[in-house]
């Protein structure tokens, strides 16, 4: 999901990231590239981490081990006990080069960063760098030594980690509408997991540099890169547990019970509505395989439904259908909240839990746009509003007019 236009928040942020990159290529060049070795031991272990990339849903930093060289670049201070003199602008333009060029596979593959990605690694690489560099060159960390040093590290990549979660919400919630909180939420949870890789292996490796030189920084990143092929096989099985509930949702399909499509359709719209309301990303999940498995009771009848358009039972036949349907979910291994999202999709609204609330909104809702009339859509979300005394949860149907007033959602073709 994208605006059409960006709004003025992405320009500036993407403006502010091409200036620093700018002014610090410049002042690069001016002065010359100090410590060549390092700067293009650096470069390397950031490439590689840029080649190494993967991007994809549910994915918050991309490149861990790009990212993680190029903050410890940023707090190096010391090479194998030779203080070093690189400054913030060569860190700068170090980092963006080697991301650049560690990109060049990804590019030919038309799978290359986005601009998001580059300039949350300028702004947050400058940040970081900006706070040491010139103190340090100073003299002013002279006295912490030991354990304090290595806090001080971990304390500003501490800070420079909320600071980058911060702006990646921000970029989110100007990019997709999302509300700002839930994202933020959110990317301060992924800190908490990924990120705290990344915070601990920047720091090992500018600690581990400063005492022993560059030998440090290939030994030192073989547990990242472990932890990113562990991420990868995660996701991997993620990929095809989704895979398998999508197939299980087209049975009714095949089997012509419902409209081709309108599974997909029901989960897409219900995820938006569900990332309005703020629902966290395990909670969105959950979302999404209910709404991709709603119809499924529908294969326990005798008669298949006019359309698989079950909004217009009576309530009674929605609950047994609804009631079938979390029987087969519950039998197919599938996580047993989606089973309950689907059991309880025809209760009463203020008995559901939310999930199901929203799963049976947009459900009637699709339903009912999909039958056209002279009103078509409109007519179809002024009919959730006339009923949402009764069948339909007032907040989830203002939820979705919201997300249908942006018109950011794609919705799957059918056919």
């Amino acid at each position: 999901m994208s605006p059409a236009r960006p709004p003025a928040l992405l320009a500036l942020v993407h403006a502010s990231a091409a200036l620093l990159a700018a002014v610090s290529l410049g002042v690069t060049l001016w002065g010359g590239l100090r410590e060549r070795p390092v700067a293009l031991a650096f470069g390397v272990l950031v490439a590689v981490g840029e080649g190494t990339r993967r991007d994809g849903a549910g994915v918050r930093e991309a490149a861990p081990l790009g990212a993680a060289g190029a903050l410890s670049y940023a707090l190096l201070g010391e090479d194998g006990g030779q203080p070093t003199q690189h400054g913030a602008a060569q860190v700068v333009t170090v980092v963006l080069a080697a991301s650049l060029l560690g990109s060049v596979p990804h590019l030919a593959r038309g799978q290359g960063p986005t601009l998001d990605h580059l300039a949350r690694r300028v702004l947050t690489v400058g940040f970081v760098a900006a706070c040491f560099q010139p103190l340090y060159n100073r003299g002013t960390f002279d006295d912490w030594i030991g354990p304090a040093y290595a806090l001080l590290l971990l304390a500003l990549l501490s800070l420079t980690a909320l600071c980058d979660a911060v702006l990646a919400a921000a970029l989110a919630h100007a990019r997709t509408g999302w509300p700002f909180g839930p994202v933020l939420r959110d990317e301060l949870r992924a800190v908490l997991g990924i990120g705290t890789a990344v915070i601990a292996t920047g720091a090992v490796m500018a600690l581990a540099v400063a005492v022993v030189g560059l030998w440090a920084l290939p030994v030192f990143s073989v547990p990242l890169l472990l932890a990113q092929l562990s991420f990868r096989r995660y996701a991997a099985v993620r990929a095809t547990y989704r895979q398998t509930i999508a197939s299980l949702a087209r049975a009714t399909e095949v089997a012509g019970y419902t409209p081709c499509g309108h599974a997909r359709r029901v989960a897409a719209l219900s995820q938006a509505v569900g990332r309005d309301l703020g629902m966290t990303e395990p909670a969105l999940a959950v979302l999404e395989y209910a709404a991709l498995m709603h119809d499924i009771g529908q294969l326990s009848l005798v008669d298949p439904v006019p359309a698989g358009a079950t909004a217009g039972l009576p309530e009674a036949e929605q609950r047994r259908i609804a009631l079938l349907g979390g029987a087969v979910v519950r039998r197919t291994g599938v996580d047993p909240r989606v089973a309950t999202v689907v059991e309880r999709q025809a209760d009463p609204y203020r008995e559901q839990p939310l999930a199901a609330r929203i799963v049976r909104a947009v459900n009637a809702y699709e339903e009912k746009a999909r039958e056209g009339g002279p009103g078509g859509p409109l007519e179809a979300l002024e009919e959730l509003r006339l009923a949402t005394g009764g069948r339909y949860a007032p907040e989830v149907v203002e939820s979705l007019a919201r997300v249908l007033a942006r018109g950011c959602l794609t919705l799957p073709h059918v056919g």
